[in-house]
């Protein structure tokens, strides 16, 4: 029998039950892809992360959706983890910011922890350069699809996908209320998304007289996740497509996600050149895992 250290960790919060929640299991190195995947659905949490041992950084992580889809990127499947790794006492005391490795999928990206107002943990990761594919040639099908009129979108940015760790359709729509209009077609929404060769959809508007403020939404039915709370791995490519159009002049962005849902969310991303995703989280249940 494996007895595994685990535990949920609601990451972009400051406080237990808001944000995202992540479950992480420590120490699975004995189960393989098809336990990994059933443990994931066991916890049944939006991702749920694997800490394990790595030849090339400090720790290897592999995250899973709860319908068994592996995702890769730096959001907050990696920052939860490390909050969890320090809430345990294993990267030491913290009280300067100390930088660490993580292995990815492919990539070997940096994390730098530190502890503030002696207790909460604040993590900031790089993310990988942005890469960009061709703007959407015809919107009129993404807008059926979100469930909104086409005079809700901008076309500045036009909507295309943007990757720093996975690739998400950004799509501008007029203000917050054309956000929480935003209600999609499952099967419309996949066949867009497969057209444009990404994963997710990141619906998004300015805040009024606040140009480095977001509100937004991430809806990602191609691995199962329908709404996401909070998503890392799209305010990060949000951030880089911005300052690629000059729609970010200090290089910040500060986006709110998951009110819709009841789960209030704050992500900071700055532009270092590639987005440093930064934020914080609460250690809310811990446990051992029995297989």
């Amino acid at each position: 029998m494996h007895t595994l250290p685990s535990g949920i960790i609601d990451v972009f919060a400051s406080e237990a039950l808001a944000g995202n929640p992540l479950a992480v299991v420590e120490g699975a190195e004995a189960l393989d892809d098809a336990q990994l995947r059933r443990v994931a659905g066991e916890f049944n949490q939006a991702e749920t992360t694997f800490l394990l041992r790595s030849e090339r950084a400090d720790w290897k992580l592999r995250s899973f959706t709860a319908s068994g889809a592996e995702v890769y990127g730096a959001g907050h499947n990696a920052l939860g983890a490390w909050l969890w790794l320090a809430h345990e006492g294993r990267l030491g005391p913290l009280d300067q910011p100390t930088r660490f490795l993580q292995e990815i999928g492919d990539a070997v990206l940096p994390i730098t922890l530190e502890r503030r107002d002696g207790q909460q943990i604040h993590g900031r990761m790089l993310q990988s350069p942005l890469k960009l594919s061709a703007p959407l040639a015809d919107v009129r099908e993404l807008s059926r699809a979100l469930g909104i009129a086409a005079g809700d979108l901008l076309m500045h940015p036009p909507p295309r996908p943007a990757d720093t760790g996975a690739a998400h359709l950004m799509v501008r729509v007029v203000g917050k209320q054309a956000v929480d209009r935003v209600s999609p077609n499952a099967e419309a929404l996949l066949a867009v998304l497969r057209q444009a060769d990404a994963e997710g959809c990141y619906v998004y508007a300015f805040e009024e007289d606040a140009p480095n403020t977001a509100y937004a939404r991430f809806f990602n039915p191609t691995v199962g996740l329908w709404e996401d709370r909070a998503t890392g791995t799209a305010a990060g490519p949000l951030a880089a497509y911005l300052g690629h159009e000059g729609l970010l002049p200090d290089g910040t962005l500060r986006i709110e996600q998951g009110t819709k849902m009841g789960r209030p969310s704050f992500l900071q991303v700055r532009l270092r050149p590639e987005p440093e995703l930064a934020g914080s989280g609460v250690l809310v249940f811990k446990g051992m895992l029995q297989l």
